[in-house]
């Protein structure tokens, strides 16, 4: 029987693996390679400016919410507000047009009804399947290593109701859909909505379905203290978390992992090794690339990743109160990131946390996807890598005063992480900030499919988080952890149980 865990990385999923695993009874233990919790869940401070570095929308707020029940249980959401946005985006298109993507299905499917009523039969076969997708909660399935069928016979009358839109658009990407628009303002949005190759517009459907529901809301106090939250309810279970503490070995004797050594030397010994940490630094560095099949190099090959992001957050002395909270724009001339023209630019306007900025003022962020190579050639001269950041910053922050004047003399800060900076404080592979790419390709070809959370031949050791939940996002993660010791504790023939605080 497994007594003693001991899980790398404090990252959204390790700290959910440590929450259950305290919660059951096993002596767990952290190590983590920064300084403090969250790993991509994070925010940082910048003079009197908290940038937020990853929550925009969480799946699971509503209280009535199948999922709500993890959050709950690893304290996330506790004494937090929660707001739930009337409006997704707007985005402005290049002839002056302005199209509102509504949280609510009913007045999306009106707004969009009255910029192109020719498009009406589309328009409703749209949001039919948000509300085909809005009537379904979905439950919280047994991960399949302790599922039996007759666990698959219980779920499949509540899978039932979305399996028809499920099927009819899992091969449907957001570009192809796009072209059954004879409106050249609706083609424009709807190629630009995520502006990533080949994505799935049930990955757009599930996201509006949610809206709809208002069970993606926005925590207020951001990423970090997100994090700390779940970190304090580890903390108060029992748990022990080191930090600074960088993993550079899975410690294997007779193809079972007996523990960890750290970057210091010292080595740490438990009967079972979780690994919430980067999946290719876990596998192909951690454990020297040991314990690997056809599958998993076919994958590391070949399937995409969510490219890295560069994000530019400025600080401002006025509180842009009445701009869109998320507001997708073109520019008069393209932006050059990492030798890529950008055209159009996102910004979220974070005034509505007023936990971010001081009273009166605001910031507002843009990411753009950028390519991981490029950043890790040019950092090797630190001089070139600071000024193409300070260049980036320069140009965001000319396109926001052009499309907001009144934004003139008012920035205070600006801050710019690239995709080193992602890598040297998470060290996510290429600085993914989200994994495996989520395409109809990969669908088709099963890829998605069978991401064990072991290795081929090694005992005693699991993986979880973003790289064996597709997609990506905090509920796989936190949920990742939560299946991971519900595996644990049938393999050592101790009942699941959780609590609540």
């Amino acid at each position: 029987m497994a007594g003693s865990i001991i899980i790398i990385g404090a990252g959204i999923a390790g700290l959910s693996a440590g929450c259950y695993g305290r919660m059951n009874g096993y002596d767990t233990r952290i190590f983590e390679l920064h300084d403090k919790p969250g790993g991509l869940c994070t925010g940082w401070k910048r003079k009197d400016y908290n940038i937020d570095g990853c929550i925009h929308w969480l799946v699971g707020t509503n209280p009535g919410s199948n999922f709500n029940r993890i959050w709950r249980e690893l304290g996330a959401l506790r004494g937090k507000e929660i707001i739930d946005h009337d409006e997704f985006f707007h985005f402005e298109g290049t002839g002056g047009k302005t199209f509102v993507m509504y949280t609510d299905v009913d007045r999306l499917e009106r707004h969009m009804k009255e910029l192109a009523p020719e498009d009406a039969d589309v328009i409703e076969e749209f949001t039919g399947a948000i509300r085909a997708l809005s009537r379904v909660d979905m439950p919280l399935p047994k991960p399949r290593e302790v599922s039996s069928p007759l666990d698959g016979l219980k779920m499949l009358p509540k899978m039932l109701p979305i399996m028809r839109p499920m099927m009819k658009y899992r091969k449907t990407s957001m570009e192809s859909f796009a072209q059954r628009f004879t409106d050249p303002f609706l083609h424009e949005v709807f190629t630009n909505v995520f502006n990533l190759p080949d994505f799935p517009l049930l990955g757009l459907l599930f996201t509006l379905a949610w809206l709809n529901n208002r069970d993606a809301g926005y925590p207020v106090g951001g990423s970090l203290e997100f994090s700390r939250a779940i970190e304090n309810r580890y903390l108060n279970l029992g748990g022990q978390i080191d930090y600074k503490s960088r993993v550079e070995r899975i410690l294997v004797e007779r193809d079972r992992a007996l523990g960890v050594r750290l970057a210091d030397g010292s080595e740490h010994r438990a009967d079972v090794v979780v690994s919430a940490a980067d999946g290719h630094a876990t596998i192909f560095d951690m454990l020297e690339g040991k314990y690997v099949d056809d599958k998993i190099r076919k994958r590391y090959d070949t399937m995409p990743i969510f490219e890295p992001l560069v994000q530019v957050a400025v600080g401002v002395a006025d509180d842009f109160a009445g701009a869109p909270h998320s507001l997708s724009f073109p520019l008069p001339s393209p932006i050059i990131v990492a030798g890529e023209e950008r055209e159009r630019i996102d910004v979220v306007n974070q005034s509505f946390d007023p936990t971010l900025a001081p009273e009166g003022k605001c910031v507002l962020v843009s990411t753009f996807m950028s390519n991981y190579p490029y950043w890790e050639k040019l950092y090797e001269d630190r001089e070139a890598y600071e000024e193409e950041k300070q260049r980036i910053a320069d140009a965001v922050v000319t396109a926001y005063e052009g499309r907001f004047p009144n934004l003139r003399g008012k920035v205070e800060m600006v801050d710019v992480a690239t995709p080193i900076t992602y890598k040297r404080y998470t060290n996510n592979w290429q600085g993914s900030f989200e994994g495996w790419l989520l395409t109809t390709g990969n669908m088709r070809e099963g890829m998605i499919k069978g991401m064990d959370m072991t290795l081929p031949g090694l005992q005693g050791f699991y993986m979880i988080g973003q790289w064996v939940k597709p997609g990506g996002g905090l509920p796989p993660a936190a949920q990742s952890g939560r299946e991971v010791m519900q595996i644990i504790c049938h393999r050592d023939r101790r009942p699941f149980t959780t609590t609540e605080p």
